[in-house]
This record gives structure tokens, sequence and C-alpha cells, in this order.
């Protein structure tokens, strides 16, 4: 007998890993599905990858742009996250913690972003100048 079949409150609880692993699978098909934000992000991805290799960049300099993609990304699904539980709660009310909650959370995405985009700039600009000059 399962100890959380007569708790209700354990019913969406992930009982194993595979349902565990299956629940995040379906949260990133949901959020690229869903989020038009993270298809920017995918297709900025997917360039970035793609100059890396045109420029031949090092492993430490891949390490950098894969660490920015991927903060950009997680950062964007947890501001998805946020502004789906903060619209749940509100009832879609107005309420200034509500907006404040969303805008810190988009802050945030913003602020790993311009880091992905200084991490870029300084990454690619030499290797461009020295294709120019």
């Amino acid at each position: 007998m399962d100890l959380h079949e007569n708790n209700p409150q354990k019913k969406w609880k992930n009982r194993d890993l595979v349902a565990s692993l299956e629940f995040a699978v379906t949260g990133l098909f949901t959020a690229f599905k869903e989020e038009r934000n993270m298809r920017k992000h995918l297709v900025s991805a997917i360039l970035v990858v793609i100059a890396g290799f045109i420029f031949q960049v090092s492993m430490t300099e891949w390490l950098f742009l894969l660490l920015s993609i991927s903060l950009v990304i997680a950062f964007e699904i947890v501001n998805s996250a946020i502004e789906n539980v903060v619209d749940l709660a509100s009832g879609y009310h107005f309420s200034m913690l509500a907006k404040n909650a969303k805008d810190m959370a988009a802050g945030a995405v913003l602020f790993v972003s311009g880091f992905a985009l200084l991490t870029g700039l300084l990454i690619f600009l030499p290797k461009i100048w020295n294709l120019i000059f």
C-alpha cells in the first residue's frame, strides 16, 4: 500500500525519478511552446553556437557562452513560472505586490541577459575585429 494514497496533499508528489524527469521535460516543452521570449532566446542561442563554430572559440570561451545561454534560458523559465503563479494567486486582479514580483522576475532575466550580452561581446568582438582588419 502506498503511504500517499490516503493523503490528498501528496497526490502530485513525484514518486520516482522517471516521473520527476517526465514533469521536468514537460515543463521545458511547455516553456518553449507557450513563451514567445523563450523562442527568441532559443534562436539567439542557436546563432551564438553557430558563431562559436565559425570563429572557433576556445574551450574556456565555450564554457562562458554555454553558461550564458543556460542562465538566460533557466531564468526565463523561472520568470515564466513566477508570472503564472502570480496570475493564478492574484486572480488576474491588479496588485502592487503581484506587479513587483513579476517586475523583479523580469529584471532577473534582464540582468542575466546583460551578462550574456557582455560575454558575447568580449568573446566575439575581438574575433570580428581581427577578421575585418
